[in-house]
């Protein structure tokens, strides 16, 4: 693994946790949700309430800070936060299409769309393959199913009914 993958790796959980962050000090401030509340054709919401414009906005000014203090432009790490932003709100919908509940969890499809978006966007930049990419998707994976196990056990995150 180089230095670069762990970066990218690095900006990726960042652009993901920054809205669980921005939320944990926010409580209920400011959560107006991305889709306003609105459903879709099949009756469901189009995103879900947990899809917020202050998790969007706490990923696309945390992340590109976070590029800058690595090295990175403050292109390249909006690049990675719109993406990952774009991979988690395409699972979102999906998951509403499968009549699936806000916040509930769906394995690969809570992880693969917000890593594998922005690694694939910014695999140049970083100088990346598909192996990389493949191992990148998979190492982001566990990060996230072992950060979402202790989140819960610690009680930070509230299972939804």
């Amino acid at each position: 693994m180089s230095i670069e993958f762990l970066h990218l790796l690095l900006l990726i959980i960042i652009a993901n946790g920054a809205p669980v962050l921005v939320r944990l000090l926010l409580r209920d401030h400011l959560d107006l949700a991305v889709d306003f509340g609105r459903n879709f054709a099949d009756s469901n919401r189009i995103f879900g309430s947990s899809k917020t414009w202050r998790g969007i906005i706490a990923a696309l000014l945390v992340t590109p800070i976070a590029a800058i203090v690595l090295g990175y432009s403050f292109e390249t790490g909006w690049q990675i936060a719109s993406f990952a932003v774009l991979g988690d709100l395409f699972s979102s919908f999906i998951k509403r299409r499968l009549g699936r509940a806000p916040s509930s969890k769906a394995f690969l499809l809570d992880q693969v769309p917000e890593s594998l978006a922005p690694a694939l966007m910014v695999m140049q930049n970083f100088h990346l393959g598909v192996i990389d990419i493949s191992l990148l998707v998979f190492v982001f994976l566990i990060v996230d199913l072992v950060m979402t196990y202790m989140l819960y056990h610690w009680r930070i995150l509230k299972k939804k009914p």
